[in-house]
């Protein structure tokens, strides 16, 4: 059950976290001046203040959480001096004060977004990626030493990242093309945002598949064949085909829905379009969180252990012993 709990904070503070990157981000590049607002286009003080809040909720549930796992305590009394431990002795503790720092100093930066829009945004997105990036501290990477124990991190941190913006600028696009009304202008500004992501996307992409092999080489190694039976196999394999899926949809928006919309802007039926481009960020979305999921869950498994039980149950037994 604890495990459960633990997958699922996990998860709820990878996706909650990179909203809080990807969100701001998307909206400091892809809109101009006063449509960074909030309000004016999309709801930035609404979403940035609630995951602020639900990251230190989180973050704090974690944390007590890993410690009543780490210890078997489950008294409030008795777990505290095992989480004052783990917080002011260990780098996890010290990656997680300053993802709340983090969190609080972007909660801050929202309230002024009506005077500064641009700067609000920027320091927001800042703040979400320095959270963001503590997250690594919870991850394979923290159990390296030395330089491999750095370039680790560096590639779980990029990996995070990238996933991010590519998450938020989803989540924002999607409701950009909700909330399109049948005006020009409006669609003229979703067509805007589509282009500006398009090469932002592209960028994503190299990343997170750079990043993503050279962690499974940090992770496995070169074994192929035992990984792939073990439960941490199965879960990597589900993860790349939701991922390669995700490529395809992009590819549709890049070459075909996005051209539709500049289209349906010449022709004046620019509502279809839209809703077309609605239905497959929706649907990439999904794939993404699903991803997610499994990233949290393939947080908690240690594939070298699963191949060495595996190998032990497959070896022969030795009958003169």
């Amino acid at each position: 059950m604890s495990d459960s709990i633990g997958i699922a904070l996990r998860f709820g503070l990878y996706v909650d976290l990179m909203l809080l990157v990807g969100l701001p981000l998307f909206g400091f590049y892809s809109l101009r001046g006063r449509e960074r607002v909030s309000g004016a286009v999309l709801p930035f003080r609404l979403m940035l203040a609630g995951t602020a809040a639900l990251g230190l909720l989180l973050s704090i549930a974690s944390m007590v959480v890993m410690a009543s796992g780490m210890s078997g305590e489950t008294d409030f009394a008795e777990l505290r001096p095992h989480i004052e431990m783990m917080v002011l002795e260990t780098d996890m503790g010290l990656a997680w004060v300053v993802r709340l720092v983090a969190l609080v100093v972007g909660g801050l930066a929202v309230t002024l977004n009506h005077r500064a829009p641009g700067f609000s945004l920027l320091v927001a997105a800042i703040a979400g990626g320095i959270a963001l990036a503590s997250l690594a501290w919870n991850g394979h990477g923290a159990m390296d030493e030395g330089i491999r124990r750095v370039w680790h991190f560096t590639t779980d941190i990029l990996h995070l990242l990238a996933a991010g913006v590519w998450l938020g600028a989803l989540v924002a696009l999607a409701l950009m093309a909700k909330n399109v009304l049948p005006t020009e202008e409006r669609i003229r500004l979703l067509a805007r945002a589509v282009k500006r992501f398009e090469s932002v996307g592209a960028l994503i992409v190299v990343v997170i598949t750079v990043t993503g092999v050279v962690n499974y080489l940090f992770i496995v190694g070169l074994k192929l064949d035992e990984v792939f039976l073990s439960t941490y196999g199965i879960l990597l394999f589900i993860k790349v085909a939701l991922f390669t899926g995700m490529l395809v949809l992009a590819a549709l928006n890049r070459f075909h829905l996005g051209p539709a919309l500049q289209l349906a802007l010449r022709k004046g039926q620019f509502r279809v379009a839209a809703n077309a481009l609605q239905r497959s960020v929706v649907v990439e979305l999904m794939a993404a969180v699903l991803i997610v999921g499994l990233v949290a869950w393939l947080g908690t498994l240690s594939p070298e252990m699963e191949v060495s039980a595996e190998s032990r149950k497959g070896a022969p037994v030795d009958m003169d012993q």
